[in-house]
């Protein structure tokens, strides 16, 4: 891929002073249709084969509401909300550039830590408070502290001691960050004078759309239904049985002695058997 770069202008998406806003921008990528998982991977194959600058444009900007998820946790740093979706779309196209379509994984499960990087590179930059996040386990606590404090309340000195030993910091480094976090804090909702005034409150971001627990739950529920019913279906009238009993009852599952009183066998063969039809299984599961 050397006659193509990622950072072509024919690829970059529109930025959003172009548009107006970001809630102009919010909306317009959101009109972009998501890919099945077919197209994506016959996008990633043709733009890898044969540099085709439309097919990685194609992939990114269906991917392009997944770095506003992903800026919306950071809101909290009080940073603008254009720039840090910009610096999310640096990282979406770094992704495009090395996804491999061929390892099974969609590109949004790839994408995140590509966009999250570039995020937390522009935070650090930007965030003029932290001085003292310059190592692996500082920026982790940076990162982190909002997350892991169980309220808006100051740390208790156990909570402070608990944390440090988690992130691999000393006490006083977690007393610090969350002095200068805490000093950090922005209001919530937008004033009443400013209507173009783009407030934290209209961006929080709901756990359960967090992309890669949305895929995650795809996955969990094709597995769960149609991609379980056509596994069990490829084994025999014994293996299905066994994996039934073994697996799928939600209580009183079977031992392997109780099967193996059934089938007047082994329980040694029962769990033979038991191994093969997971592995049987398996390979039907795998994505194509």
């Amino acid at each position: 891929m050397n006659t193509m770069t990622m950072t072509n202008q024919s690829l970059l998406p529109t930025p959003i002073g172009a548009i107006g806003s970001v809630e102009s921008y919010v909306q317009t990528v959101s009109r972009f249709p998501m890919l099945s998982a077919e197209d994506e991977v016959r996008l990633a194959r043709k733009y890898r084969q044969d540099d085709d600058i439309e097919s990685a444009r194609q992939l990114v900007l269906s991917h392009l509401r997944v770095v506003v998820a992903i800026a919306r946790g950071y809101m909290g740093y009080g940073l603008p909300q254009a720039d840090l979706i910009q610096e999310g779309n640096i990282g979406l196209m770094k992704a495009v550039k090395r996804f491999d379509p061929e390892r099974g994984v969609r590109l949004v499960s790839f994408a995140i830590h590509w966009i999250k990087a570039e995020m937390h590179e522009f935070i650090l930059r930007n965030w003029r408070l932290v001085k003292i996040a310059t190592t692996k386990a500082q920026r982790k606590l940076f990162f982190n502290l909002r997350s892991m404090k169980p309220g808006l309340e100051s740390l208790t000195p156990a909570e402070i001691a608990n944390m440090a030993k988690t992130l691999n910091v000393k006490p006083e480094e977690v007393v610090e960050m969350e002095t200068r976090l805490s000093g950090r804090d922005i209001t919530l909702e937008p004033s009443d004078d400013d209507e173009d005034s783009y407030a934290p409150i209209a961006y929080l971001a709901d756990p359960g759309a967090e992309p890669s627990q949305v895929v995650e739950a795809e996955e969990n529920q094709r597995l769960s239904t149609q991609g379980l019913q056509d596994a069990l279906a490829s084994l025999d009238a014994r293996s299905r049985r066994i994996i039934e009993a073994r697996w799928l009852r939600e209580k009183d599952t079977a031992t392997l002695h109780e099967l193996a009183d059934e089938f007047k066998v082994s329980a040694e063969r029962i769990r033979q058997i038991e191994v093969k039809a997971l592995q049987k299984m398996k390979g039907v599961l795998a994505p194509a």
